[in-house]
């Protein structure tokens, strides 16, 4: 394929795009709130987590996974069997890779690697940061931007403070199981109301420090339907539902897309969940995840909840990393 048909086969799909995503922000609008940025602004103030663990924390709701809970996690490698959740990158353009970012070039002399991209969008799974997100011009626990330095990276906030690595219960939720479908279509709104639905059928009860894997099917519609515009047009949760993730302590969050419903329903605020999670409660937030082979593993070993691993790339002052996630049952 050159180029210009590239190019060409991505304006087709970003256009069938807007007409499905205005459709989308029509039924999300009808939903529950917040509806706009000044409903947005009182939920963020009701959820917000600053100064819950000291007005220099740095770590947000990573908090929540004690010694204790770790101990609790490794029980759950009963089986030993091991899952990846990370979608190998993709280096082709694609409607949801525009940017063709990943570069691997080997240098046959020294039989040596070089690699270069930029994780932050819809092609690489990855973790972000307490610093990759603002709102009303403070990060997480008020953090001023000034603290963020273009060229230095992050002076606060940066993924180096997950260097210790992550070591919990993880849970999947897996919304097109619930719904008897492959996979959800892009733009639809997920609610507590779903979440909770699946909790019950899955008999999963949520305990404080778990991380969340929320499966939308994206990566078996693009299997089945091939690649489409994520940007502005994908499934994912409703920002009302962050009142149930900050009441149950949820230490991570992340999905197969960008966590947020697109269009998002709340006019004025392109990414409400990302906003609340990571600025608000202190959440960092998994990235483009594959969660086919998670889903899969589940329903063979018919239960949601295991061990789960993750190591971010400890670069100080980074507003995230690219990362392998492991599933133990």
């Amino acid at each position: 394929m050159t180029k210009r048909q590239s190019r060409w086969g991505v304006a087709v799909a970003a256009a069938g795009a807007v007409a499905i995503a205005l459709g989308s922000l029509a039924a999300a609008q009808d939903g529950p709130g917040p509806h706009d940025a000044a409903e947005f602004d009182a939920l963020f103030d009701e959820v917000k987590n600053w100064g819950r663990w000291g007005a220099d924390d740095e770590l947000g709701t990573a908090n929540l996974v004690t010694e204790e809970k770790r101990r609790q996690a490794l029980a759950l490698a009963t089986r030993g069997r091991t899952v990846s959740l990370s979608h190998n990158p993709m280096p082709d353009e694609a409607p949801d890779n525009p940017d063709s970012a990943f570069n691997h070039t080997m240098a046959e002399s020294l039989r040596s690697d070089t690699i270069e991209f930029s994780y932050h969008g819809y092609g690489v799974s990855h973790i972000d940061a307490l610093c990759h997100f603002l709102h009303n011009g403070a990060m997480y626990n008020g953090v001023p931007p000034e603290a963020s330095s273009v060229e230095d990276g992050c002076g606060k906030l940066g993924i180096q403070n997950l260097k210790q690595g992550i070591v919990t219960r993880g849970v999947l939720l897996d919304i097109p199981r619930l719904k008897g479908v492959d996979y959800l279509e892009p733009g639809t709104a997920i609610y507590t109301d779903d979440v909770e639905a699946w909790l019950e059928r899955s008999g999963v009860t949520m305990q404080p420090g778990d991380a969340v894997f929320l499966r939308t099917g994206r990566w078996a519609r693009r299997a089945a339907e091939g690649p489409w515009q994520l940007s502005g047009n994908s499934a994912g949760i409703h920002a009302s539902v962050v009142r149930w993730i900050r009441a149950s302590d949820v230490a991570f969050f992340g999905s197969d897309a960008a966590t947020d419903v697109q269009p998002s329903g709340v006019e004025g605020v392109r990414l409400p969940v990302h906003t609340l999670l990571i600025a608000g409660l202190g959440t960092n937030i998994f990235d483009n995840m594959d969660l086919e082979a998670l889903a899969a593993a589940a329903a063979e070993e018919g239960r949601w909840e295991f061990l789960i691993t993750a190591a971010p790339i400890p670069v100080t002052g980074g507003t995230g990393s690219p990362l392998n996630v492991i599933a133990v049952f």
